[in-house]
């Protein structure tokens, strides 16, 4: 189930890099301006004050084990992913030997990852003017994993795994039919395969 998203204090905040100054001055509104300036977000404090209402929704927890000259060291490995239901979202992994750190370092990671959505119709069953599909069909790949996402008609719903559809359904699409082939069970690559789907709608100028 989604969980709200903790947010800092933005009036506390104080901006190190250039772009996050410009976000606390009001000088940029927008993920999408930070966008077409080819910048990284390299301060999750920036999503923060951009979007004040995330949810999140946690994919994966699992631990990990590495042996050294001490023994064998565990780590937990959390993957997860945001999103404000309107057309943006981001995916990100943390690794801690503690749970609560491990979660909070997905959290900001996923907050530097943070996409736009190109949300629209391009369903030939459906032709409206709303958007709650996507405009055309994409293809991501995350090694040899490959979602391919295509529109559907307004009511369908999200014909896909539950995976894609956590992702998708923070990123605010409704509805679309989905395909995954080739390493389905690993999370991270079939999410990651999502987002690069999602990514690719955006390469694409009217």
């Amino acid at each position: 189930m989604a969980e709200r998203v903790r947010l800092i204090n933005v009036e506390e905040w104080e901006p190190k890099t250039l772009i996050g100054r410009k976000v606390k001055a009001g000088e940029i509104t927008s993920l999408e301006e930070i966008k077409r300036l080819g910048k990284p977000i390299l301060e999750p404090e920036i999503i923060d004050a951009l979007f004040p209402s995330l949810e999140a929704e946690t994919l994966e927890v699992r631990t990990t084990q590495r042996v050294t000259d001490s023994g064998k060291r565990m780590k937990f490995r959390v993957v997860k992913v945001i999103g404000d239901r309107r057309g943006h979202v981001g995916l990100g992994v943390g690794k801690s030997e503690e749970l609560k750190p491990a979660m909070d370092y997905a959290i900001r990671n996923a907050k530097k990852n943070m996409t736009t959505v190109r949300l629209g119709c391009g369903s030939w069953e459906c032709q409206c003017s709303y958007n709650h599909s996507i405009p055309f069909k994409v293809v991501g790949k995350e090694g040899s994993t490959v979602v391919t996402l295509m529109p559907a008609p307004r009511g369908l719903g999200l014909a896909a795994n539950d995976i894609v559809k956590k992702v998708l359904s923070l990123a605010g699409v409704s509805d679309v039919w989905s395909t995954t082939v080739g390493g389905g069970r690993n999370i991270w690559n079939t999410a990651s395969a999502t987002l690069k789907a999602i990514e690719k709608l955006n390469t694409f100028k009217e």
